[in-house]
This record gives C-alpha cells, sequence and structure tokens, in this order.
C-alpha cells in the first residue's frame, strides 16, 4: 500500500492564552494522498490554520503524530524539515507573504534559488509558472504595482515551481473580489487534475466546496464530521 504524502494520526494542539488554554486541535486525524483536492471547512477559530502550520512543521504538536512520506516530523531537525518545506511542499498564504522589494519573478523564483537551483534555471522555471497563471506581462512588477488577484496569482506560482507533490492553501480568496477567487481556484484545482499535486485547502467559504471533493468540517479543533467526497 503507497504510503500517503501526508498523514495527521490524533494530532493534537494546545495554544495558551495567558493562563488560558485552548485546544487548536483534538485528535485529529487524515491522510492525504497524491491528486486529492481536500476542503476543510468550518468557522473562525476552529482550527483549520493550525492543521495547516503542524502539518507544514511550523508548529510542533502535543499529541500524535504528522508523517511525511512516513517520516514523522518530530523527528526530524530543523533542516530536515526545511529541505522538506522546500521541496515537498507548496504554501499559499491568505496575505500573500510576498517581498515587498522583488519583483514577480524574483518571488517566484526564491524558493529554487534558497533549493540551490542555478539563477538561470530558476528565472526561467519562474517565468513558466507565471505565464501558467496568466502573469507573463508582470514579471518584474512588484506586488505594489499589482492587485490583489495578482499578487495571490503570483503566490500560486510560487507554490507551483517547485513542482511539490503536495500544497497547502490557507483561505486563498480570502482577500479577493469573487472573480479573482475564481480565478485562483481555477488555478489550484488545475494542479490537481493536471499536475496530480495534491491540495489541502482551507476556507470558511462553503461555495468553495464542489461535487467530489473530499471535505474535512472541524469544529472546536475537532472533526466533526469524516473526510468524504460530496
Amino acid at each position: 500500500m503507497t504510503e500517503p504524502l501526508i498523514r495527521f494520526e490524533q494530532v493534537t494542539k494546545r495554544h495558551h492564552r495567558g493562563a488560558e488554554e485552548v485546544r487548536a486541535l483534538v485528535e485529529v486525524s487524515l491522510d492525504v494522498a497524491a491528486g486529492d483536492f481536500i476542503v476543510v471547512t468550518g468557522p473562525s477559530g476552529s482550527g483549520k490554520s493550525t492543521l495547516l502550520h503542524v502539518g507544514a512543521g511550523l508548529q510542533g504538536v502535543d499529541g500524535g503524530r504528522v508523517l511525511v512520506g512516513g517520516r514523522d516530523l518530530a523527528l526530524m531537525n530543523e533542516r530536515a524539515r526545511a529541505a522538506w518545506r522546500c521541496h515537498g511542499l507548496g504554501y499559499v498564504f491568505q496575505f500573500f507573504n510576498l517581498v515587498g522589494n522583488l519583483t514577480a519573478i524574483e518571488n517566484v523564483s526564491m524558493p529554487l534559488l534558497l533549493g540551490g537551483v542555478r539563477r538561470a534555471e530558476a528565472d526561467a522555471r519562474a517565468t513558466a509558472a507565471l505565464e501558467e497563471v496568466g502573469l507573463s506581462g508582470r514579471l518584474d512588477h512588484t506586488p505594489a504595482q499589482l492587485s490583489g488577484g495578482q499578487m495571490q496569482r503570483v503566490a500560486v506560482a510560487r507554490a507551483l515551481v517547485t513542482r511539490a507533490p503536495l500544497m497547502f492553501a490557507d483561505e486563498p480568496t480570502g482577500n479577493l473580489d469573487s472573480a479573482s477567487g475564481i480565478e485562483v481556484l481555477g488555478l489550484l484545482r488545475r494542479a490537481c487534475t493536471e499536475r496530480g499535486c495534491a491540495v489541502v485547502l482551507v476556507t470558511h467559504e462553503p461555495d468553495v466546496v464542489q461535487p467530489g471533493d473530499r471535505v474535512v468540517i472541524l469544529a472546536d479543533g475537532r472533526c466533526v464530521e469524516p473526510a468524504g467526497a460530496l
């Protein structure tokens, strides 16, 4: 049986707000395989973004395990976790997380350069990724010269350019108008169907869900409905 790209096994995560302890995730289990398009939904504060953070190894867990390719993230050193994020995971953030003084092509080529790819190849792959998301005419534009929808498409191109098998998208349409949101969702779905990339998309917008999607509903950190296809 093929190992999932990432497996959440009974994952529990606690946060502290002063003296108060908040359980952000409570024994959440989820397997993500190649080609999956999984929508994680639920109200604000239900643990959706935390699920991605622990899945990316940006936060540790307080119970359970996160396995990537069968390896426990908690047992990997920070260098190994960083290498996995660089080569194994594309991440699309709600607030874009673009570097303001870099152009679109420089933002997209950055993860490749950090991963040791030579500048010429990195720029060529970044150009191709930006063309794929419809921004061939914006290569030399900085974020301040782009609309919100264009910035999010740059962020999607940056996630695609490493050719990682797994992509996390944290509220990718949350700051976009409806037309831009539809475009960005289309790009993510195309990455899943055409590249076989697995996508885990976090959203509080029910209209994002389409027939055939696997859906996980979180409430108060718990999975209240098993993952399945609609």
